[in-house]
């Protein structure tokens, strides 16, 4: 019963990894670019939605503010630290992410300082027993927005003209720019839904652990580009079986061997993958082909 608990714990904390790996995946598979600040949009994520919870803002609500903020500032990243490099090799594009990475890590250390800020007793209270496991209302939350924020996101990327317009722009830019896709708004959405979904994790996490840090993004982030590459780099669908496998092999690494392995496991995992399947789990080679996002 001790391991179906830890394995709830796992999977609560695999939805929050998806989400910033979904962030990650989106902007990888339409511009082959690793948007390094992603991380940090988690972090202000989590601190938005925890500040407005100490206000006495409903729970819904805050986290749609997070959201919201998140990708505002994801546009505002769009604008300044990717566009002016659009053309240039991507390394400039990842090194300009990074720096706006460290910039909006040291706002919030210089607005909110550097302690964690703990969330109030009493937001969700909520606790019962199911066939034996312990379930707060905290870890149904997170599952909960997280399940509806993927399926959301499937959506609009499957189903709507934006998404496929967003898919044609993954599979040839100047191709779809001929077609008449307007590409640079495309881009530009992206990185807000970009924003969007590492912004609900940011919240979610701050849930989950009842604080954030200025740091959160940086561990966190890492965790998501493991589960990115684990998944397969720009296949939503690698991400979305990736999160909860290395939730999970996180939580039961600790449950078993200790808080000291969790990163050997998790990392050795990437590495594993990484040497026997190079495209991720449901990645596909180069020779197959497919699409990107």
């Amino acid at each position: 019963m001790v391991a179906l608990q830890q394995l709830l714990n796992g999977l609560t904390l695999g939805a929050v990894y998806t989400l910033v790996a979904l962030g990650f995946s989106l902007v990888m598979g339409v511009l082959g670019v690793l948007n390094i600040a992603v991380a940090e949009l988690f972090m202000i994520g989590g601190y938005v939605a925890l500040t407005l919870l100490t206000q006495g803002w409903p729970l819904p609500a805050a986290i749609l503010a997070a959201m919201v903020a998140a990708g505002i500032v994801g546009a505002v990243i769009e604008r300044v630290a990717y566009r002016p490099f659009a053309d240039a090799p991507p390394i400039i594009p990842l090194l300009s992410t990074l720096g706006c990475s460290i910039f909006l890590q040291n706002t919030v250390v210089n607005y909110w300082g550097s302690d964690p800020l703990q969330l109030p007793d009493g937001i969700i209270v909520s606790n019962f027993e199911l066939a034996g496991l312990r379930v707060s209302g905290t870890q149904l939350a997170v599952i909960g927005f997280a399940v509806l924020l993927v399926a959301v996101t499937a959506f609009l990327v499957q189903r709507t003209r934006p998404g496929r317009a967003l898919r044609a722009v993954a599979e040839n830019r100047d191709v779809a720019r001929l077609m008449g896709v307007p590409a640079r708004q495309i881009i530009g959405i992206t990185f807000v839904l970009s924003g969007v979904l590492a912004g609900a994790a940011g919240a979610l996490i701050g849930l989950h652990y009842s604080a954030v840090h200025p740091f959160i993004g940086v561990e966190t982030g890492l965790k998501a580009i493991a589960v990115m590459v684990i998944g397969g780099v720009t296949r939503t669908w690698g991400v979305l079986l990736a999160g909860p496998l290395v939730g999970v092999a996180e939580v039961m690494s600790i449950y078993l061997g200790g808080s000291a392995v969790r990163d050997f496991v998790v990392y050795g995992l990437m590495i594993a993958v990484l040497l026997l399947r190079p495209q991720g789990l449901l990645g596909k080679s180069a020779q197959q082909g497919g699409e990107r996002v």
